[in-house]
C-alpha cells in the first residue's frame, strides 16, 4: 500500500515534468522497466532511488521527507507476509481500504465466513494443500476479519447471489452456522449484507467475483480486485474502476434490502435444517 501511494506521487512528479519513463530512466541511468515498476509499486524503493528521483525533479524538503518516509514503509514487514499466504497483495489493500465492495457468485466473503465454512471452502478448491497449510491459510483469514471490528473499520458492502446461500459447504450443520454468522454480522454498523435473489432475474455482470477497494489517501487510486481460477487481476485504470462501480451499483438496485436479505438467510437456514 505505502509503495503504491510513493508510485503514485513519482508518477505524478514525472507527469508534472513532461517526461516519459525513457527520459526518467536515462537520467538514473537504469531501465525504463525499473521506473514502470517503482510508479506501480512493485518495486521498493532504496534511499538512493528516492535522493536521485528527487534531485531530477527537483522536490522541496517537504515532499523530499514524505517520499522518503514511503519507502522506508514500503519495507516494512506486515503480520501477513510471514503466514505464507499467497495474496498476500490484496491482504495489504484490504488492511487499508477506507470502504470494501465484494460480490460474488459461488461463496461468502471471506472477510464474514465461519472457520469450518472456510476449512471446507479451502478444501473443495485446492485440494492438493495438505492440512497444515489449509490451517495456515485459515488463520490467515480469521486475523483478517478483524479488521470488520478494529478501532477504523471499512465500511464493507456484501452483495452475494441467493445460490450461495443454498450451496452447502461442508455439512449441513457448517452450513447453518455460516448462515446464523451473516446474519449476525450484519449488525455491525459498517457492514452490510444483501442478497440477489433468484426472482431478480439474469445478472448484468459476466464476473463470478469482484471486490472495489477505497482508500483514504488522495494519492492512491481505488482498485478493483478480480478473483480468477489461475491469476487475479489489480486494475486501477479509472474507466475501469468506473465500469465495474456502475456494476456494483446496478447489482446494488436488483438486491433485496438488508431486511429481507436476513429474512431470506432466516428461511434458507430453516429450510436446511429441515
Amino acid at each position: 500500500m505505502r509503495r503504491r501511494e510513493l508510485g503514485t506521487l513519482l508518477r505524478a512528479l514525472r507527469n508534472s515534468k513532461g517526461w516519459t519513463v525513457e527520459q526518467v530512466a536515462e537520467q538514473l541511468l537504469c531501465s525504463p522497466s525499473k521506473v514502470s515498476r517503482l510508479e506501480t509499486g512493485q518495486r521498493g524503493a532504496s534511499a538512493r532511488d528516492i535522493r536521485d528521483l528527487c534531485d531530477i525533479y527537483d522536490v522541496d524538503d517537504a515532499l523530499r521527507q514524505q517520499l522518503t518516509d514511503l519507502a522506508s514503509e514500503g519495507k516494512q514487514q506486515a503480520w501477513w507476509q510471514s503466514r505464507g499466504l499467497p495474496y498476500s497483495a490484496y491482504v495489504g489493500l484490504e488492511s487499508e481500504a477506507a470502504s470494501i465492495s465484494d460480490f460474488g457468485l459461488g461463496l461468502v466473503p471471506g472477510l464474514l465466513q465461519t472457520a469450518d465454512y472456510a476449512r471446507a471452502v479451502l478444501r473443495t478448491i485446492r485440494p492438493r494443500l495438505t492440512d497444515d497449510i489449509i490451517e495456515q491459510r485459515l488463520a490467515g483469514r480469521l486475523e483478517r476479519q478483524q479488521i470488520l471490528v478494529s478501532d477504523r473499520p471499512p465500511q464493507f458492502e456484501a452483495i452475494l447471489d441467493e445460490a450461495v446461500l443454498h450451496r452447502i459447504a461442508g455439512s449441513r450443520s457448517v452450513m447453518q452456522a455460516q448462515l446464523a454468522q451473516l446474519i449476525e454480522v450484519s449488525d455491525l454498523t459498517n457492514v452490510t449484507v444483501r442478497v440477489l435473489p433468484y426472482r431478480a432475474g439474469l445478472l448484468p455482470v459476466p464476473n463470478n467475483k469482484f471486490i472495489i477497494l477505497t482508500f483514504e489517501q488522495a494519492a492512491v487510486p481505488s482498485v478493483v480486485f478480480v478473483e480468477g481460477l489461475t491469476g487475479d487481476l489489480y486494475l486501477d485504470r479509472a474507466e475501469d474502476v468506473e465500469a465495474y462501480g456502475d456494476a456494483f451499483d446496478a447489482l446494488r438496485h436488483m438486491a433485496a434490502t438488508t431486511d429481507q436479505t436476513r429474512g431470506i438467510i432466516a428461511s434458507v437456514a430453516t429450510g436446511i435444517g429441515g
